[in-house]
């Protein structure tokens, strides 16, 4: 495992995507008082960065959805709710520690693979 301060928790206002580079780009998003998700931060449709887009809950499960065409992707699985994306999106370890946000690229919790753009 190798785990990656990406952000302090009180800079991550709930419900406002981060976009982090790492090895690879990466949004980050806050969901409640010590709740956060890290997924890809591509859009499996079309090359767009999720963390232009805005958080909402669906059927009591948060959300992220593309700003440029409007899929959804449930953040704690990747799986995406509404076209045109029919992709499922990377999700990655995330964790608060220490009042700080980490992510471990090398635990990714799904096997989505990594969104490939021309």
């Amino acid at each position: 495992m190798s785990w990656t301060r990406v952000a302090e928790l009180a800079d991550l206002k709930v419900g406002t995507p981060l976009r982090v580079e790492l090895d690879e780009p990466l949004c980050v998003v806050r969901t409640g008082e010590d709740q956060v998700f890290a997924v890809h931060d591509v859009c499996s449709h079309q090359e767009w960065s999720l963390a232009e887009g805005w958080v909402d809950d669906i059927d009591g499960r948060p959300h992220i959805e593309c700003g440029l065409h409007g899929s959804s992707f449930d953040l704690a699985d990747g799986s995406p709710d509404t076209l045109p994306a029919v992709k499922p999106i990377p999700t990655y370890a995330a964790k608060v520690e220490d009042g700080a946000v980490w992510v471990d690229l090398a635990q990714q919790t799904n096997d989505a693979p990594v969104p490939q753009h021309y």
